[in-house]
């Protein structure tokens, strides 16, 4: 009888070691993970991508028309006079990239002979990286207006897609006619035509330059009357 009192205790220790263990284990299970540091999920939320303000952003059409933008290109200089009276969101974006440097570096990485130079793809620049990715798909309204395609006159490039312009501008060195009232006709060469013609001119394959013309700094300065 003591041997099975001793045996029935010992199963009985062994049955309570178990449920313990097992109530053990399922209370571990329910337990939730623990909650991320505060202080690191507020810095994981600082990081979602916001529009960063630039400075023309809310600039009177007056203001703007008051500036200029230098391209200082390997080339030679090109200096281009704003017409915001006519599209006023073209000259703010242009402005904008000139005034926050994404510009600088780029190249003319588009030409068609006797016809246009296209600047502007930020993916060009030495400094291309997330930032200039990020600005380059601002998209912008579009603006046709009245101002003919002529020699001289800066226009916004784009997609068949409608408000599809981004930062690709083109240069016209010759007559564009069929461009009237479908692009953004925003500026004009005020000085420095000849640079354009002579980067126009220079070796191609199909559209594309052999040796790409680099504007080594775009500066906004007010445009002297």
């Amino acid at each position: 009888m003591a041997l099975l009192s001793r045996l029935s205790n010992s199963v009985l220790s062994l049955v309570a070691a178990s449920c313990v263990l097992s109530l053990s284990l399922a209370a571990s299970a329910q337990n939730p993970t623990q909650s991320p540091d505060p202080k690191k999920a507020n810095a994981r939320t600082a990081e979602v991508p916001t529009l960063a303000t630039e400075p023309f952003d809310g600039a009177s059409v007056e203001k703007m028309a008051a500036q200029c933008v230098s391209l200082e290109t390997e080339a030679g200089l090109i200096e281009i006079e704003m017409m915001p009276e006519v599209a006023p969101e073209s000259v703010r974006n242009f402005l904008n990239l000139a005034a926050t440097g994404a510009m600088d570096t780029t190249t003319f990485s588009r030409v068609i002979k006797n016809f246009v130079i296209q600047g502007g793809n930020l993916s060009t620049s030495e400094k291309w990286g997330v930032e200039l990715s990020k600005r380059a798909q601002r998209k912008l309204p579009d603006e046709p207006g009245l101002v003919k395609h002529v020699r001289g006159i800066v226009s916004m490039a784009r997609a068949d897609e409608p408000n599809s312009a981004s930062t690709h501008f083109f240069i016209l060195v010759g007559e564009g006619p069929h461009l009237n009232g479908k692009f953004a006709a925003f500026g004009r060469v005020r000085r420095g035509l000849e640079i354009a013609d002579s980067i126009n001119a220079a070796q191609t394959d199909g559209d594309k330059p052999v040796k790409p013309v680099r504007i080594n700094r775009a500066i906004v300065t007010h445009c002297p009357n």
